[in-house]
């Protein structure tokens, strides 16, 4: 998939500036970072939410 977006001003000399330190491409770190937006976040919230319930189990047990 092809994908073209605007960004403002100040987020497009952050995203040069970060490729620039980094030593790749432009569109291939913006790639990784629309990767990691979509496949990160999801697999995070379910790791911390199981955590959580693991960690209280026996509470939400006797709340119940």
């Amino acid at each position: 998939m092809t994908l073209s977006i605007q960004l403002p001003d100040d987020a497009e000399r952050r995203l040069k500036e970060a490729a620039n330190r980094l030593h790749v491409p432009v569109a291939d770190l913006a790639a990784a970072a629309v990767r990691d937006f979509v496949t990160g976040p999801a697999e995070d919230f379910e790791r911390a939410a199981q955590r959580v319930l693991d960690k209280n189990r026996e509470l939400y047990r006797r709340l119940a």
